[in-house]
């Protein structure tokens, strides 16, 4: 057990590295409430017995090889010990966490699981992250190997991707939505008003970043994606496995039907209301084809002037990799372009240089605590560039220990000053110059000027590659996060007497305690629970069980007056009834 985050620990999460964990928390199993078990259970006998028909077939599978019950909420350790063996594993985090963190998880095959579970009310659906939705909706599809390759290959290009400064306020604003509907007493006009503010973001994002539209495409199949042909889909999406109200409305006419390619990324969605298309891939193996499609269009693997620019805007932790393999991370502030290419870059702040993701002795964020700049492209007048020259090369144009050198790059960067030294990478190819007394200008403005201090020139003829976060992980302290939690629990509250009731009928139905009277419970819960509707639809269960046809009328009458008092609650009452009558449900 990890005495830090509280949770269990195993071979596949003990390679996460460090910053993850602190997102982790334990799932305190023991504050389900009777409740709780009675919305799990209803959703799951609802979905096993709607998704057995319209579901990839991989679900049902899944749900046996996962060890996910109808009856009972998942433990996450429990779950952890079947997970294993699949290569996977899970941890209980507290809603939504950063995108980027979010899929970094899914590159260490690890899902994260929300461990709230949605309140009776949004039973049918809840734009909050919970239990129903990650346990129910995700777990059980990664039984498949091409799904599961596909998810671990989405989170490693995924926490790649670079962000804008608008996504992160849209991240925030839809957390705080989740937070606020899923709280007992929020007014509707709070939920409203967080709803418009959601619209307007969406509303004014401007040019769409990448992870914007990466997170499209995860929406579009990891979350509300469906396989097969266009007129007989099937659903995999965990979203949709986890929604009892749009499983159903996902497969009626009144939902488009397109057919999945790389033009999902520029369909935004709406995360406060049901889908009115959705995308149908014909099998797992094309959402990989597709992906690798996006991840050509990322900076990831374009690089040049457009990616360093990305690392600007997005005002984040990034990293850019020049051509010669060394890499450069920090938050990059400013560049100088020259003919359509950068020719110089500055980071702001704390900087480490690193190659093949593992940081450069001596090149640490002690090193270059306020930034680091450095001018890249070929010498003026020189066909060959530096990252080619051979050490003859290199002396001949007097690049050499001890040379006091000023050397004019194509574009007007001029560096001056004495070389120290040189690193070079595992082919003997040089990355980087070190320099004293230097001096680097473009045109008339100084850019850097010291005497003791040391200047690293950064060797690279141009920008392969620009993305998100670090290269080396362990370079930058990134345990600085800041969430809101969802909720605070009271674990010195006792259970309210309408929970006790639901203890009662669970107690009973799991054979601990048969002699309880299911009549008399009835009827104390139709006197001073009126509304309710999930308890007697378990004692009709029993009834039916029973063959008790006086209850089970007398049941059958309250909840039809229930219905007429609130429509809303007519689908889901006709459902549990149905589920309730109907013996041959499926199980898992």
């Amino acid at each position: 057990m990890n005495n830090t985050t509280g949770y269990e620990s195993n071979a596949i999460l003990d390679k996460l590295p460090q910053h993850l964990l602190q997102y982790i928390k334990p799932q305190n199993y023991e504050e389900y409430t009777p409740v709780n078990q009675a919305v799990w259970r209803y959703v799951m006998r609802k979905n096993v017995a709607y998704l057995s028909k319209v579901a990839h077939e991989s679900y049902v599978e899944g749900l046996k090889k996962t060890g996910i019950s109808i009856e009972n909420i998942p433990n996450m350790y429990g779950m952890n010990r079947i997970l294993k063996d699949l290569g996977w594993a899970a941890v209980a985090v507290d809603g939504f966490i950063p995108p980027a963190a979010f899929m970094e998880f899914q590159a260490y095959n690890v899902l994260v699981i929300a461990s709230d579970i949605r309140q009776l009310e949004n039973i049918a659906y809840t734009p909050a992250p919970d239990i129903i939705h990650e346990g129910a909706g995700h777990a059980p599809i990664i039984a498949n190997p091409e799904y599961a390759a596909y998810l671990r290959r989405f989170g490693e290009i995924g926490s790649k991707a670079i962000s804008s400064a608008k996504d992160f306020e849209l991240y925030e604003a839809v957390r705080h939505l989740s937070i606020i509907k899923e709280a007992n007493g929020t007014p509707i006009s709070e939920i409203e008003s967080a709803e418009k503010h959601i619209a307007h973001l969406q509303d004014n994002m401007g040019e769409p970043s990448e992870m914007a539209l990466i997170r499209n495409l995860h929406w579009w199949t990891v979350e509300y994606g469906l396989i097969g042909t266009l007129e007989q889909p099937k659903i995999y999406g965990a979203g949709l496995l986890s929604s009892i109200g749009e499983s159903e409305w996902c497969m009626t006419d009144q939902v488009k039907k397109l057919p999945y390619s790389i033009e999902a990324a520029r369909t935004s969605f709406d995360i406060t209301k049901p889908q009115p298309q959705l995308f149908v891939t014909p099998d797992f193996a094309f959402l990989s084809q597709v992906l690798e499609d996006f991840a050509n269009t990322m900076a990831l693997r374009t690089g040049g002037l457009s990616g360093l620019q990305k690392l600007i805007n997005s005002k984040e932790l990034g990293t850019i990799e020049l051509s010669t393999g060394l890499q450069v991370s920090g938050n990059f502030e400013s560049l100088i372009a020259h003919d359509g290419k950068p020719i110089y870059f500055q980071t702001k702040g704390k900087s480490a240089l690193a190659y093949r993701e593992k940081e450069l002795v001596g090149q640490d964020v002690n090193q270059h605590e306020t930034g680091f700049g450095s001018p890249i492209g070929r010498l003026k007048g020189i066909n060959i560039p530096i990252e080619e020259m051979s050490p003859r090369d290199l002396k001949a144009y007097k690049i050499y220990e001890g040379e006091i050198v000023s050397l004019d790059f194509t574009g007007g960067i001029n560096v001056t000053g004495k070389i120290i030294t040189g690193t070079r990478n595992l082919q003997g190819r040089i990355i980087l110059i070190t320099f004293e007394n230097c001096k680097v200008t473009y045109k008339d403005k100084v850019l850097f000027q010291s005497n003791q201090e040391l200047y690293n020139m950064a060797i690279g003829e141009e920008i392969v590659s620009a993305f998100h976060g670090p290269a080396d992980l362990k370079s930058f302290d990134l345990l600085d996060h800041t969430l809101s939690k969802t909720k605070q629990t009271d674990l010195n509250n006792s259970l309210s007497e309408l929970e006790l009731y639901y203890q009662t009928i669970r107690d009973f139905r799991n054979g601990k305690n048969t002699i309880v009277s299911r009549n008399k419970v009835f009827q104390e819960v139709q006197e001073k629970f009126p509304t309710d509707w999930l308890l007697p639809i378990e004692i009709y269960e029993l009834a039916i069980k029973s063959d008790d046809k006086q209850l089970a009328q007398k049941i059958k009458v309250h909840l039809e007056h229930l219905k007429l008092e609130q429509p809303k609650l007519g689908q889901l009452i006709d459902d549990g009834l149905a589920l309730a009558s109907n013996t041959m449900v499926a199980t898992v």
